[in-house]
């Protein structure tokens, strides 16, 4: 499985911020998702994503990110023997991400 480093991924994002939606997937549930999110992710829970998998991108990059990076690399891997081969964990989650932000998400 393909792993980015939280600076990375917000150098990505910086950069692609006009092309995130569709593109970087948030597998959190609601709760989280409503106490800190990134601006253009969209929101799959995790338990949603056998149903939903229809709405994602198989031919470009699909970054997944969940609050410390364990639930996106299962789910990574879910996409992966599905066909997503270039789906990307983020290394630490929300977590990590936001910390670089200069938000402390827990």
């Amino acid at each position: 499985m393909e792993e980015i480093l939280p600076n990375q991924f917000l150098k990505w994002l910086e950069e692609h911020k006009d092309e995130v939606q569709g593109t970087v997937i948030d597998v959190r549930e609601d709760y989280e998702w409503d106490y800190y999110h990134l601006e253009g992710t969209e929101w799959m829970p995790m338990q949603t994503i056998p149903a939903r998998m229809d709405e994602l991108p198989k031919e470009e990059p699909l970054y997944v990110i969940c609050a410390h990076g364990i639930r996106s690399a299962s789910v990574c891997d879910y996409l992966i023997r599905a066909g997503f081969t270039n789906s990307i964990n983020v290394i630490g989650g929300m977590a990590a991400v936001s910390a670089l932000k200069g938000f402390q998400y827990d």
